[in-house]
Formats: structure tokens, sequence, C-alpha cells
């Protein structure tokens, strides 16, 4: 028997650009966090796990606020720590190397703890939507490898994901006329002004993009077998990007995704959410965050404190 989906949340940025652990800044009526509001969504929509990546510096803080809230979370919790010098053997830190290794780092230091079950990935500071994590969950419960990779991720439109407070990263995606992905391009710099939305790679030169332009929030499903092409994967990445950058290169998981399916290895299902996605990217996001949570729990989408 299929063993049943799991969640990984990425929960170790240290949230630069927000000034603070955005991962535990309270937005909910009792003080919850949105990675409460997600896990509360992933469980109803069949998640009976969760496997939370956080990093050994805000262990404490985590633990007293998220975690000490998580008791009474019906999921089984599990917790992985994704530290700079957890590297394959035969490799060092940088000289001067703060910045964490990126999201295909996270989920390779999670590896012995996700095990071999099907299992989503998402951002602790994002809010997807209900429906994002039904599509998901019903995707990895179908999910079963063949010639190729069975993996899926979920879709947004662009104008749907972008904030008035600066600027933003996101894999821009192409689908193919099966609805399956067939590239995407991380653009680490989009910004809205007044003609629309446009990014830079150089900080000069700008293109723009359309708002129905289709992108990943780093939502995604895989099966098992994506654990071991990162491990094969992240090797070539440190002797590559990080010897370019030493201390800034990271290693995305939508690099690692098209990676394969340049290689034909891959096929990856575009699932899509009518739902409005929420961030906080900045600290200025914060009080629409605040109160779009309100009206839905106002509205009976969810109860007036998550954990009772």
């Amino acid at each position: 028997m299929a063993k049943k989906p799991i969640l990984v949340v990425m929960a170790a940025g240290m949230g630069s650009r927000y000034g603070g652990l955005k991962q535990i800044d309270p937005v909910g009526s009792q003080g919850e966090a949105i990675l409460d509001f997600s896990l509360f969504d992933a469980h109803e929509a069949g998640f009976e796990t969760a496997v939370i990546i956080i990093k050994e510096a805000i262990r404490k803080d985590f633990m007293e606020t998220v975690g000490k809230r998580l008791e009474k979370c019906p999921m089984e919790i599990r917790y992985a720590y994704q530290e700079l010098d957890k590297l394959p053997a035969g490799y060092a830190v940088p000289a001067g190397r703060t910045k964490p290794w990126g999201t295909c780092h996270a989920v390779l230091c999670a590896k012995d703890v996700i095990g071999d079950a099907p299992f989503a990935v998402i951002n602790a500071d994002d809010y997807y939507g209900k429906s994002a994590y039904r599509v998901i969950y019903d995707a990895l419960c179908k999910a079963q490898d063949g010639e190729k990779y069975d993996y899926c991720m979920v879709g947004y439109l662009l104008g749907n994901t972008v904030t008035d407070n600066g600027s933003v990263a996101r894999g821009v995606c192409q689908a193919d006329e099966k609805g399956n992905l067939a590239k995407i391009v991380e653009r680490t710099r989009i910004e809205k002004y007044d003609g629309g939305i446009h990014f830079t790679e150089d900080g000069e030169n700008w293109e723009d993009l359309s708002a129905d332009t289709l992108v990943s929030m780093n939502m995604w499903g895989y099966t098992p077998s994506f654990l071991g092409e990162l491990e094969k994967r992240f090797p070539s990445f440190l002797d590559t990007l990080a010897v370019k950058n030493p201390e800034k290169a990271e290693y995305f998981l939508p690099l690692a995704v098209d990676e394969l399916i340049k290689e034909d290895k891959a096929t990856v299902k575009v699932l899509s959410s009518p739902d409005k996605w929420f961030g906080v990217t900045y600290a200025a996001d914060k009080p629409q965050v605040v109160a779009a949570l309100r009206e839905k729990t106002a509205a009976g989408l969810y109860p007036d404190g998550l954990w009772k």
C-alpha cells in the first residue's frame, strides 16, 4: 500500500527583507502564524504528517511560539534542521558565507525525516488557500513514477502574488498543451510599477511580465525519487554556481525541477487554485494578511483559535 503524502514546510529563512522571524510572527486572532493556518488547511485536505525545517539558531524562539501551539495540532509534527555546514563529504562552507544554500538544500536537510513517502513542499510564510492543499494531496495520492518521475506543482497568477512594498522572487513557468510544466525560470527581482509588473537581472535593465503569467510559489509535489536526485545534484551546484558566487549562490527548487524537465526525466503537472495567495515578504505586508485572515475567520472558514 502506498504511503500517505506528507507536508514539508520550509521555515529556516532568517527574514532579512522582513526584519525578523516572519515564520513565527502572529497574524491570527489567537497569535497564530501563517504556518498554523497552512497546517490547519493541510490537515483538512488529508495530510496527517508535517516536517518543519528550521535552523538551530531559531529553535528556542520557534518552539516557544509555534511549536508550543502545535502540541495541540492533530498532525504528527517532525522537525529537521537546515545548517550551512550540512554539506556532502569533502565540501566546506566558504569563508564569509552566512546565507543559506537555498530551498533544495533545505529539503535535502530533511531527507532522513521525510523518508520514502510522497511529499508536498511549501514556504512557512506563504498563505496558499484551502483548495491548493486539496489538489496537491489528491495528486500525490495518485503519483507514481514510471518512465519519468511523476511530480506536480500548484501555479498562481503573478498579479495575485506581488506586493506593493518591494521586490519578490518567483519561478516563472510555462505549461505545455497537456498542462505539464515545460520550463521554469527563477526571477529573483520582480516588482510592481505604475505601468504593470517587471523584472530585472542586473538592476538596470527591466522587462515587463503580464499579470496572468503563471508562477511558482514553492508549492511542489514530489515522489521520494526527488530526494535521490537532489543528493546527486547538490555537489554539482557546489562545484559550479557556488564556486562562481561563494557567498550568495543558492540552489532553488525551480532550478532542480527545470534540470529534470530538460533532461526528460520528470513530468510536472501544473495544478491550479482559485484561492488568492497572501504572504509577508516585507513587514508592511502584514496588515493585509491579518485583515484577510480575520475576514476568512469571520466567514467561518477558520475557527477563532485554530488549535482549541
